[in-house]
C-alpha cells in the first residue's frame, strides 16, 4: 500500500468518542463490586476457543519482546509447533486449548501423551 492510499485511508477513518472522563468522575455507587475470586473466575477460567480451534499458542522472544500468535487447528500441527518452541532459546510461550492453559519456556520436558486421539 503506498503512502499516500495509507494517509487517505487514515482520514477517512470514522471517530469514535469515549466517555472516559465521565467514568471517572462517577461516585463508586454507580458500580457494582466484585471479589477478586469473582474477577479470576469470569476473565481466567472463562475463555472460550470456537469449535474450529485446536489450541492457540502466543510465544514472546525474551530478547526482543515480540509476540507472535498462531491458532491451530489440529493436534499434530499444533504438538510439531511446541516441539520448535522448546528448543528455541530466549523464548517463552502459552498454550491455551478449552481444558487449560500452559506457560511454557525452552528446556521444559513435553510428556509423551501418543494414547491421546489426534483430532
Amino acid at each position: 500500500m503506498s503512502a499516500h492510499v495509507h494517509h487517505h485511508a487514515l482520514a477517512m477513518a470514522k471517530y469514535f468518542p469515549n466517555n472516559w472522563q465521565e467514568y471517572a468522575e462517577a461516585p463508586d455507587d454507580c458500580f457494582q463490586q466484585h471479589t477478586f475470586e469473582e474477577i479470576m473466575t469470569w476473565k481466567v477460567a472463562g475463555w472460550e476457543l470456537p469449535s474450529s480451534v485446536y489450541c492457540i499458542i502466543r510465544e514472546m522472544n525474551l530478547k526482543t519482546g515480540k509476540v507472535k500468535e498462531h491458532t491451530y487447528q489440529r493436534k499434530h500441527a499444533a504438538r510439531a509447533k511446541v516441539e520448535q518452541l522448546l528448543s528455541t532459546p530466549d523464548t517463552e510461550f502459552v498454550v491455551a486449548d478449552n481444558e487449560s492453559i500452559h506457560h511454557l519456556f525452552p528446556g521444559d520436558a513435553l510428556l509423551d501423551d501418543s494414547d491421546d486421539d489426534d483430532e
